[in-house]
C-alpha cells in the first residue's frame, strides 16, 4: 500500500465512527473483486462496513471530500466484475444493512436494506401469504441491493420478469453524500422522471442504494413439474420456441445440455440420464398448471422427447430446482471457467443453441449450455485450462464470439448479469453512438468526478 494510501486510511479511521473503517490486509483482500473471471481488479485502501443510510451518507462526503473512488458491494457473487475495487479506491460494503423495514400485507410491498439476502426476503413474504418472484441462481448467497444495482433476473423472469419489475421505489445516497428519495407506493404515479428505472442496473455508478421498496404479489398456486429429455440440444430449443410460439407462459423453462446434466449428476448423483442431449425443465404456478403442461407434454412429444416425467409433488420440484441452481458449481469441476450471459429474442433461442454448438466443435472446446430458455437468455460456459495459454486464448476468443452472434441475432450482451468490467467494450459495440453518449453524459452528471465504481458499465477515464 502507497504512502498516499495509509495516510487516506489513517484519515478515515480518525473521520469516521468506530468499527466502520476496515483495513486488515487479508480482510480488505477478500473484498477486493466479485466471482468473474478475465476482469480486472486491484487491492482497495481499505473497506468501509456502514450501519445506516447516515453513515453510508457520511461515508460517501468524506470519500468525496479525500478524492477516494469508492465501489459499493452487496455479497460479491456478481459475475461481471462490477464489485471489482482498483488500487487505492475504497469498497463500500453494505452487508450490515441487512433489515427488513417493512412488509406491508395490504399494499403488498416490503421495504429492505440492501443487505438483505434474496431468499430472506422471499421467505418472509411466503410466510406473509405472498411471494417475492425474483430467484437469481445465488438466491440463498446474493442480496436485493445487489439485485437492484445489476437488475438481476434468475428462473422466474419467463413469466414474473427481473428485479426492476419490481423494486418502485429506492433511497439512494449520491456521489458527494446527499440522500435521494424517488419512486413511490402508490399502484400508480408517472410524476417526474422515471429515476427508479435509471438507478436499478447502474451497477455503483451513479448512486449507492440503501433502500428498496418492492412490489409483492399474491403466493401462486402449488407448482406442477415436468422434465423432458432430448436426444438433441437443438430439439429441446425447438421446443422452447413451440411454448412460446403458442403464447404457453410457464412460471419457469430452463434448459441444461449434456455437458451439464452430466456434470450435475456427477455432483449430485440425481441419476438424470447418461445418455440425455438436453434437458428442459418446467413449471406452470396457475391454478390451471396442470392444463399448461398437458399442452407443453404433447409439444413435447410432437419433437420426439426422449423421456417425459411430471410431478405435482413439491419435494420433487425442489430437487429438480436443486439440480439446475447446481448446474454453474458442477461445471466448476470440470476445470477452469469462464461464463457469458447473452440474451436473444425468444424466436431466436434454436439459432443462439446453433451458434453456441458450431462454435464448440470449430473451436475444439468444451461449452457447458444451461440457461433461463423461456425468456431467450442463456449461460453458455467455457471450460479450458488456464495453466495452458493456448487453451485460454482459446476460452476467450469462444466468449466473444457467443457474444457476437448473441449480437447479430438481434439479441442484447448481456440479459441479468449486467455490463461490470467484463462486458464494457461490448457494450460499446451494442448501443449506438448517440446511445453512447447519453449514457456519458447522464454518468458525467450524477458523478462529475468518476469516481463512482470507475472501472465499471462505462470506458470513461477520471476527470480529478
Amino acid at each position: 500500500m502507497s504512502s498516499r494510501d495509509l495516510d487516506v486510511a489513517a484519515t478515515l479511521r480518525n473521520r469516521l465512527p468506530g468499527g466502520l473503517v476496515v483495513t486488515d490486509p487479508d480482510v480488505v483482500a477478500s473484498y477486493a473483486r466479485d466471482q468473474s473471471r478475465f476482469t480486472e481488479s486491484g487491492l482497495p485502501l481499505a473497506v468501509l462496513m456502514p450501519r445506516s443510510t447516515a453513515e453510508v451518507a457520511l461515508c460517501m462526503k468524506t470519500l468525496h471530500e479525500l478524492g477516494v473512488a469508492v465501489v459499493a458491494r452487496g455479497a460479491g457473487s456478481g459475475l461481471s466484475g462490477a464489485a471489482n475495487a482498483d488500487a487505492g479506491s475504497a469498497v463500500l460494503s453494505l452487508h450490515r444493512m441487512d433489515e427488513i423495514l417493512e412488509l406491508d400485507v395490504a399494499d403488498r410491498i416490503a421495504v429492505v436494506q440492501p443487505g438483505v439476502i434474496t431468499s430472506t426476503l422471499r421467505a418472509a413474504a411466503e410466510e406473509a401469504g405472498l411471494f417475492y418472484p425474483p430467484d437469481p441462481g445465488s438466491v440463498e448467497q446474493c442480496t436485493v441491493g445487489g439485485n437492484a444495482a445489476t437488475n438481476a433476473g434468475g428462473m422466474c423472469c419467463v413469466k414474473y420478469g427481473v428485479t426492476g419489475d419490481f423494486v418502485i421505489g429506492l433511497e439512494i445516497v449520491l456521489a458527494d453524500g446527499r440522500v435521494m428519495r424517488t419512486g413511490r407506493r402508490t399502484v400508480k404515479g408517472v410524476a417526474g422522471y422515471d429515476l427508479v428505472r435509471l438507478f436499478v442496473g447502474s451497477e455503483g455508478t451513479l448512486g449507492v442504494i440503501t433502500e428498496i421498496t418492492v412490489r409483492l404479489v399474491p403466493a401462486p398456486a402449488p407448482r406442477h413439474t415436468l422434465v423432458a429429455s432430448f436426444a438433441t440440444l437443438r430439439a429441446a430449443g425447438e421446443v422452447v420456441s413451440d411454448i412460446t410460439g403458442a403464447g404457453l407462459t410457464p412460471s419457469l423453462l430452463e434448459i441444461l445440455d449434456r455437458t451439464t446434466v452430466q456434470a450435475v449428476d456427477q455432483l449430485a448423483r440425481m441419476g438424470l440420464g447418461d445418455e440425455v442431449a438436453a434437458l428442459l425443465l418446467i413449471q406452470g404456478d396457475d391454478r390451471d398448471a396442470a392444463t399448461l403442461l398437458d399442452r407443453v407434454e404433447r409439444v413435447c412429444g410432437e419433437r420426439g422427447a426422449v423421456d417425459v416425467a411430471r410431478s405435482a409433488d413439491p419435494a420433487e420440484a425442489d430437487q429438480l430446482l436443486e439440480a439446475r441452481r447446481l448446474a454453474l458449481p458442477a461445471l466448476e469441476r470440470l476445470g477452469d471457467w469462464l461464463l457469458d450471459d447473452v440474451a436473444v429474442p425468444r424466436s431466436r433461442i434454436v439459432d443462439l443453441i446453433a451458434a453456441v454448438e458450431e462454435i464448440s466443435q470449430r473451436l475444439g472446446i468444451v461449452i457447458g449450455v444451461f440457461g433461463h430458455a423461456g425468456d431467450g437468455n442463456l449461460h453458455p460456459t467455457v471450460i479450458f485450462d488456464a495453466a495452458d495459454p493456448e487453451s485460454t486464448t482459446t476460452a476467450r476468443a469462444a466468449f466473444d464470439e457467443m457474444t457476437r452472434a448473441a449480437l447479430e441475432l438481434g439479441g442484447t450482451v448481456t440479459g441479468e448479469h449486467g455490463v461490470g468490467r467484463l462486458k464494457r467494450e461490448w457494450l460499446a459495440r451494442e448501443l449506438d453512438p448517440t446511445a453512447l453518449a447519453v449514457h456519458a453524459a447522464i454518468k458525467s452528471a450524477l458523478d462529475p468526478y468518476g469516481r463512482l465504481n470507475p472501472g465499471a458499465v462505462l470506458e470513461i477515464s477520471n476527470r480529478d
